[in-house]
C-alpha cells in the first residue's frame, strides 16, 4: 500500500509540474489565462490540477489570469530548466531526432533522477547553453552565475577552439536578428562544420570551400562542439 501511495502522490506531483510548465510557456508568449491552460494542457482532468496548484498556493488567479507565487515561480523554473537542458543533452550528445526530443525529454524529466546537482552538471558539461534546441530560453542556474567549470564543457565558444581544430556549430547566442541573418547568409548556422585557421588579428574560419573572417565579439557568440577528423 505504501508503494501505491508513493506512486500516486508522485503522479500528482508530475501532473502539477506539467501544468506549471504550461503556465510558464503561456507567460513566455504573453499572458497565462485559465482558459488557455485548459486548451494547452494534455491532462484529461486539468480542472482538478488547477485547483491543486491554487490550493497549494503555487499560483494565484485574478479574473482568469494566472500568476506564480514566489514558490510556484521557482518550482516552474526548475521544471522548465530540467526539461530544456534534457532536450539539449539528447539533441547534442545523443543526437536524438527533433521529432522525438519532446517525448524523450519528458520521460527523462519525470524519472526524477535529474537532481539539481545533476542538472547543473549537465548545464556545465554543455557549456551553459542559453536556449533549448527550439530556441526557447533555458533559465539560468547557480552554475551559470558562478561560471564554474567542474566538468570540461562539451560545447565551447569558437574563441576556445584550437587553431586547426574542426567543430560543428551548435548554437549562436546573439540577440541581434540582423547579425543572425548575416551569419546565416554566410553559412554560419547550427549544424555547419567549420575549421579554425587563425585567431589573430581576426578569427579566420573555413566552412566548406569558403573562408570567413570574424571579429572577436562575434566569435564569442558562436558555440561549437569539437569533432574528431580521425
Amino acid at each position: 500500500m505504501m508503494d501505491y501511495n508513493r506512486s500516486r502522490n508522485q503522479l500528482e506531483e508530475d501532473r502539477i509540474d506539467e501544468v506549471l510548465e504550461v503556465i510558464w510557456m503561456l507567460r513566455e508568449e504573453g499572458e497565462a489565462c485559465t482558459d488557455d491552460v485548459r486548451k494547452r494542457s494534455e491532462d484529461p482532468d486539468v480542472e482538478q490540477v488547477l485547483k491543486m496548484v491554487e490550493s497549494e498556493r503555487l499560483v494565484f488567479t485574478d479574473s482568469g489570469r494566472l500568476s506564480f507565487s514566489p514558490h510556484g515561480e521557482k518550482r516552474a523554473e526548475n521544471v522548465i530548466r530540467r526539461h530544456r537542458l534534457a532536450e539539449r543533452l539528447l539533441s547534442e550528445v545523443f543526437e536524438i531526432e527533433e521529432k522525438q526530443l519532446e517525448d524523450h525529454a519528458c520521460e527523462l524529466e519525470h524519472t526524477h533522477v535529474l537532481s539539481e546537482v545533476v542538472v547543473d552538471s549537465i548545464c556545465t558539461f554543455l557549456g551553459h547553453p542559453p536556449t533549448c534546441p527550439h530556441g526557447k530560453a533555458i533559465p539560468r542556474g547557480e552554475c551559470c552565475k558562478r561560471f564554474l567549470h567542474d566538468l570540461k564543457p562539451l560545447v565551447v565558444p569558437l574563441t576556445e577552439l584550437h587553431i586547426g581544430g574542426d567543430a560543428r556549430i551548435v548554437f549562436i547566442s546573439s540577440k541581434y536578428h540582423a547579425r543572425l541573418d548575416r551569419l546565416s547568409s554566410l553559412g554560419i548556422v547550427p549544424g555547419s562544420i567549420l575549421r579554425l585557421h587563425q585567431k589573430q588579428p581576426t578569427y579566420l574560419i573555413k566552412i566548406g570551400e569558403t573562408e570567413l573572417a570574424l571579429d572577436g565579439e562575434l566569435a564569442k557568440e558562436i558555440f561549437v562542439k569539437k569533432i574528431s577528423t580521425s
